[in-house]
């Protein structure tokens, strides 16, 4: 709590002394014209990735106009301030979903760019089709968030804690493929979260079905980390509600010699009830 408040202080400081100057850059603020641009989707990885991409945004996008373009366009126009750009990036060993604003600052690099939100949709080296599966709620996370951010200051500097925060797990039915478990959950561990009646752990095509089906009340885990874990990378929890597929829960964590990735029964304990 002290360091959500801490958080929301700095970014109220930093308003009022932007303010001051007359120079107002706050992120809120720099959102303000995102619907009034056009969005950009680069075409950029693997032919799977794109063709997915490519139908997902057709069907989820709704809150701007949108063009696809290449990657060799996106570098002609990424310095115009009339688009965001909604884009594929690789950052240790994982696939990311990127919005960006264009503007001069993109003449050093994507990095240098304006980030509005980034998820993880897959490992580098490939996109899987349980990637495939999960996509269109990476797509419609990115753009909920945009929207959410573009009323908030709070929610701007706040991501994870704006998704943490969307749905109350109580009373829920919760999927979790038995795929996407830890390497470090013990026998005793899978003992525990076997009197949870609110719990299913279940094969990754019964839990990818819930998501598929729309099924009601219903919660489903998902895990993206590097194809070949180790020690220091990262790896992505997400959640989603079943029959909306919004991100409903994001946790980010480094994998240790101990803790590979996946879920943990600090993760899962007691979700649902």
């Amino acid at each position: 709590m002290m360091k959500r408040t801490a958080s929301l202080f700095l970014a109220l400081l930093m308003s009022l002394s932007l303010m001051a100057q007359g120079q107002v850059s706050t992120r809120k603020y720099r959102l303000s014209d995102f619907l009034d641009k056009m969005t950009k989707v680069v075409m950029s990885g693997d032919e799977v990735l794109c063709s997915a991409l490519q139908q997902e945004v057709v069907n989820v996008w709704t809150s701007t106009t949108f063009e696809f373009c290449s990657l060799e366009q996106f570098e002609r126009i990424k310095t115009s301030e009339e688009y965001y750009f909604l884009i594929p990036v690789e950052s240790e060993g994982l696939m990311l979903l990127t919005l960006v604003k264009g503007g001069a600052q993109a003449q050093k690099g994507i990095s240098d760019m304006h980030e509005v939100i980034t998820l993880p949709i897959s490992s580098a080296l490939g996109t899987s089709s349980r990637d495939l599966v999960y996509l269109g709620g990476i797509v419609q996370a990115i753009q909920d968030f945009t929207l959410a951010a573009m009323e908030s200051e709070k929610t701007a500097y706040l991501m994870s804690a704006w998704f943490n925060t969307r749905t109350k797990f109580k009373g829920k039915e919760v999927y979790v493929a038995q795929e996407d478990l830890s390497s470090a959950m013990t026998e005793k561990d899978l003992q525990k979260l076997a009197k949870n009646p609110s719990l299913y752990i279940v094969p990754a095509q019964q839990a990818d079905a819930r998501y598929q089906e729309f099924t009601p009340d219903a919660l489903v885990g998902y895990v993206i980390a590097t194809a070949l874990p180790e020690a220091g990378n990262l790896c992505y929890k997400l959640f989603f509600e079943a029959d909306t597929h919004r991100l409903c829960r994001i946790g980010k964590e480094k994998i240790t010699e101990k803790r590979g990735e996946g879920f943990l029964l600090s993760d899962l304990a007691g979700l649902g009830r």
